[in-house]
């Protein structure tokens, strides 16, 4: 595993959520987008699917993925690859569903501001109807990219 500073993982988890891509059974790619939950220095990133679909079947199958995130306004990024698992509702512990409540508290806090200020988003809160997470992916980061262009760092 690789092992994350406090940038790196201050940066992952002040945004809503990460594009992360698996592999089909094909060998092609497949990217969606997903809420980072917990991450921690010795390169373990936890993500909750709320949909049992294509990165379910993906990672079932093969566990190669990564995850990426980019900040356009501060021309930064980070693409972190490794290998996931799945660990299924039974064994998600209380402290993950918690921070993901959390998580989607403040998601619908902001959303409801940045409305009330009249910088209109979606008008129907989304959040409010995700389903419960039924999985957790739990990805050991195997390698990190920076992807801020090399003559800005």
């Amino acid at each position: 595993m690789k092992r994350l500073n406090d940038n790196i993982i201050n940066f992952f988890q002040d945004e809503g959520f990460v594009v992360v891509s698996t592999i089909d059974k094909k060998g092609h790619p497949h990217n969606s987008c997903k809420g980072v939950i917990k991450m921690n220095r010795n390169g373990r990133v936890y993500l909750l699917d709320l949909y049992r679909q294509k990165t379910y079947e993906n990672l079932r199958h093969n566990p190669h993925m990564s995850i990426t995130l980019v900040d356009e306004h501060k021309f930064i990024g980070f693409s972190l690859k490794g290998k996931g698992k799945i660990v299924l509702d039974g064994n998600l512990q209380s402290e993950i569903i918690k921070a993901w409540e959390d998580k989607i508290t403040s998601r619908l806090t902001k959303r409801l501001l940045r409305n009330i200020h009249e910088e209109k988003g979606h008008a129907r809160h989304p959040e409010v109807h995700l389903p419960r997470p039924e999985y957790l992916i739990v990805m050991e980061a195997e390698e990190i990219i920076d992807l801020t262009p090399q003559h800005l760092k």
